[in-house]
């Protein structure tokens, strides 16, 4: 299996330890996003998408966060230590959702997102830099809320971003059965109809 591509998202923040997001292909065919490139006591080193554990009220089963103290369901106190502890005694609160199962492979994914950090990190102090990480135009449509309202309905349209002018560059982005950003249009009103003398059943009873 090979590393064919890795697409990264650099934090905003230069004083965070979180570096960048990150999305890497294997042979052009099996995506896995929101990797994370994280600069640690002991170097950088990535982390993998995971979710975070849970387990079940005693009352009605519902399942909370192990660190909650209440069950967001129905209310009930929670024991105030429910974690889990791995092998070396460190609390898991979070558990991997994809993730190299042998040292080889770890290795490779770590080698091709540092390459592909330090070359974005490159990229990004170009004028006209585009980061090409997909986050389902999450930071698009923020961006475009403070320039302006997606005016057409339907098709995408060019759109012109802040920082984009000076490069001469637009991004296509899509707008299906929305007016303005966030804000979905109106149902249209249907016609009224007029009824027949047999659809007049009850008519005049109250």
């Amino acid at each position: 299996m090979r590393i064919t591509e890795v697409r990264v998202k650099l934090s905003t923040n230069p004083d965070d330890k979180l570096l960048a997001y990150c999305s890497i292909t294997f042979d052009d065919a099996f995506v896995v996003r929101d990797l994370k490139l994280i600069d640690g006591g002991r170097g950088r080193f990535v982390a993998m998408p995971s979710r975070k554990l849970t387990d079940h009220c005693p009352v009605c089963h519902a399942k909370n966060q192990l660190r909650a103290k209440f069950c967001s369901e129905c209310g009930a106190q929670l024991a105030a230590d429910r974690t889990v502890r791995a092998d070396d005694g460190r609390v898991r609160l979070y558990a991997d959702i994809a993730h190299p199962i042998n040292a080889g492979c770890r290795d490779a994914v770590q080698r091709a997102v540092e390459e592909a950090y330090d070359r974005e990190v490159e990229l990004a102090a170009e004028p006209g830099y585009v980061c090409t990480y997909d986050d389902f135009q999450e930071d698009r449509y923020a961006k475009l809320a403070e320039t302006g309202v997606v005016e057409e309905t339907g098709a995408s349209r060019p759109v012109a971003l802040p920082g984009d002018a000076e490069a001469g560059k637009t991004r296509r982005v899509d707008t299906p059965g929305k007016k303005s950003l966030g804000r979905p249009t109106s149902r249209p009103q249907r016609p009224a109809t007029k009824l027949r003398e047999d659809d007049r059943f009850g008519d005049g009873l109250f």
